[in-house]
């Protein structure tokens, strides 16, 4: 799908028409010919756009130079807590914009749409952007892995460790991102002169340069703090199995006791004792029911007075 912007007093607007900025969302087999034969994008650059695993790299060209971007994509309930990441192609002419990607992301943030009057400054909101999303996918990963450590505290279930298994490979997958973006914003700072960036983009490249690399540093610190703590979250599963076996254990010993004194000597011997002292069989029956239930919740209280005492 093919869509136009154009930069107005300022603003980068859509516009039917045309406009210095193009986006092509899952390009068809017909657009990919416009943009070989019209603007002569070599092939390859284009396949590399609509790779969601090439690494991001910097291009320059005769006529144009090559950004491809490493972006977060959109997150969704069908990904499972995985957050993935997809490849934007960049193709930057003298005044046109051409961006190339698979699925619907979030090139353009509201408050970095001001301000824009040339296609240099298109781009270098188009990479913020990319930075900015970066970090609030970061934060709510952060969220997650806490809410599920608390889970974990008091739980063994599986999916809790599967949940953190998943968001510790999305950190790895931003991490690598991150990365791959800052050889692009270095590249890209090495050549600024010769793509025709002025001074304030030059400024802002620097400030862009500053931001990926606290991008980089959080994910990098919270990949390390998860994988980390996965040990010891599994020694807290372990745990708390232990102490439900010990439960249960001192359960099945509570229980198995009394059944021992009532096989000892069957119920038609109950029968005839209560015969024989002149008591009917069903109050028997009862009594010895009720000082079984009282033995045995004795011994349960008994063996967990006795596992604390040895801690």
């Amino acid at each position: 799908m093919k869509s136009c912007m154009r930069i107005k007093d300022g603003k980068l607007l859509p516009d039917a028409d045309g406009g210095e900025v193009i986006i092509y969302e899952k390009p068809m087999a017909e657009e990919l010919a416009e943009l070989e034969n019209v603007y002569e994008i070599d092939e390859h650059d284009l396949h590399s756009a609509m790779d969601k695993d090439e690494l991001g790299r910097f291009e320059y060209k005769e006529k144009y130079f090559t950004i491809i971007l490493k972006v977060p994509k959109n997150y969704s309930a069908s990904d499972n807590l995985l957050f993935k990441v997809l490849s934007v192609g960049l193709f930057a002419f003298k005044d046109k914009l051409i961006i190339i990607t698979t699925e619907r992301v979030s090139l353009f943030e509201a408050k970095l749409s001001n301000n824009i009057n040339t296609v240099s400054d298109v781009l270098i909101r188009i990479i913020l952007s990319a930075i900015s999303h970066f970090i609030s996918h970061l934060k709510v990963i952060n969220m997650i892995s806490d809410e599920i450590e608390t889970k974990l505290n008091s739980s063994m279930d599986n999916k809790y460790f599967l949940n953190m298994f998943t968001l510790e490979k999305s950190l790895v997958y931003f991490l690598n991102a991150i990365n791959d973006n800052s050889t692009v914003l270095d590249k890209l700072k090495v050549n600024a002169a010769k793509i025709g960036f002025s001074h304030d983009n030059i400024e802002t490249l620097d400030d862009i340069v500053i931001d990926n690399k606290q991008c980089q540093s959080l994910a990098n610190t919270y990949t390390n703090i998860l994988s980390g703590l996965m040990d010891a979250r599994g020694s807290v599963v372990g745990n708390n199995l232990n102490v439900m076996m010990k439960n249960l254990n001192a359960l099945v010993i509570s229980i198995a006791l009394p059944t021992f004194f009532t096989g000892v000597g069957g119920m038609s011997e109950l029968t005839g004792m209560c015969e024989s002292i002149g008591i009917r069989p069903f109050f028997g029956y009862l009594t010895f029911f009720m000082c079984m239930v009282i033995f045995g919740a004795a011994v349960f209280v008994f063996i967990r007075k006795f596992d604390k005492l040895w801690r």
